[in-house]
């Protein structure tokens, strides 16, 4: 039995996780503190977190029917994150790890995205290209064991990931916070080829798997400022289509040319954007036509939650991985290279930066 703590932003998750098999999954939203200022405020994240964090795990345990005791090992979030948002899952982590008796392991989030998917649909193809798409990530990556094999990135994003351009031109369309679900909402009654944004980077010579989305940000935010300077609002319900359109063109186009050049008969689209129904439609259509399976967790699954940290947490475990120490501190810029996260507290000779050990199995 693996719980799994997820606070790397502004949701507060715990899950339960036996053997693949998904027990208990819990989340605590702060989403509508943070709805009037536009975005996260990482104070404000961290305090929701110490008022969710007892609840949410008390819940969790009792959907699954369990007490403390009978759970088996802790999972959390290490990085990447808001710093204080992180430590506050750690330190809880820490202290039901220890009160339990039980090993803890270092997570890192964006493993956690990829392992969701195994909840609904079993283990990971070997190998599989994983789309990842949220609001601060845009990643395609060929994963073969997540747990014992290091993760190889095929390309990232150069500039805004996905759901930060959706969140940044929802603001200027005057849509709320948050943005990507404003602008699927809003598109259902447009002309996705009423706009013509651009694709970046799908010009013949640009890195083919490389990503960029600052530039759509700008031609929306361009295309807004004609209409008004004309006297009128820009049709809203046009531009989310379009623009929709085009990031969905753009991610499905590039994930479809890994898994052809890399010969992969699977991809998974996980992250927060992987619950966008344009997303969903194009990369439906285009795997059925390419002969390519295409897995996506439910929508539940999608955002930032526990059960996918348990999820890592569990293959961990069930893979002899060696746990994390109870010093273990937080890394919120931690690149992603292997699925456990182990950063240590800074040496006195190393100066202010962390020293950072990763497990590589």
């Amino acid at each position: 039995m693996v719980l799994g703590i997820e606070s790397s932003c502004d949701e507060t998750g715990a899950g339960i996780v036996q053997d693949g098999r998904l027990l208990a999954h819990v989340v605590a939203s702060s989403m509508d503190e943070h709805a009037r200022f536009g975005g996260v405020v990482p104070e404000i994240a961290a305090r929701a977190h110490l008022h969710a964090f007892n609840p949410v795990v008390r819940q969790a345990l009792d959907q699954a029917g369990l007490p403390l005791s009978r759970i088996d090992a802790v999972a959390v979030t290490t990085g990447p994150g808001l710093s204080g948002a992180l430590q506050v899952g750690l330190a809880g982590a820490k202290t039901l790890a220890y009160a339990a008796g039980v090993p803890l392991y270092g997570v890192h989030h964006l493993a956690g995205h990829v392992a969701a998917d195994t909840l609904e649909h079993g283990p990971l193809p070997d190998p599989c290209v994983v789309l990842i798409v949220s609001g601060g990530h845009t990643s395609l990556l060929l994963v073969r064991d997540l747990v014992r094999e290091p993760i190889l990135h095929l390309g990232d994003t150069l500039d805004d990931a996905a759901g930060e351009c959706f969140d940044k031109v929802a603001r200027i369309l005057g849509l709320p916070y948050p943005g990507g679900p404003a602008i699927d909402r809003a598109a259902r009654d447009g002309d996705p080829k009423a706009v013509a944004f651009p694709r970046p980077l799908t010009r013949p010579g640009d890195d083919p798997y490389a990503f960029s989305f600052s530039g759509l940000k700008t031609a929306a935010a361009r295309w807004a400022e004609k209409h008004r300077q004309r006297g009128t609002e820009p049709p809203v319900a046009d531009g989310a289509a379009a623009l929709q359109e085009a990031v969905a063109d753009v991610l499905t186009r590039k994930a479809l040319a890994a898994c052809r050049a890399y010969d992969v008969k699977t991809l998974i689209v996980v992250g927060g954007v992987a619950a966008n129904s344009r997303v969903r439609a194009l990369a439906e259509r285009r795997c059925a036509s390419s002969g390519i399976e295409l897995r996506v967790p439910p929508m539940t699954l999608c955002t930032d939650n526990g059960a996918m940290i348990a999820a890592v947490g569990d293959l961990l475990v069930r893979s002899g991985a060696e746990p994390a120490p109870l010093n273990v501190s937080v890394d919120p810029s931690a690149p992603l290279e292997y699925a456990s996260l182990t950063p240590l507290p800074a040496r006195p000779s190393t100066g202010p930066t962390a020293v950072l050990r990763r497990h590589r199995y």
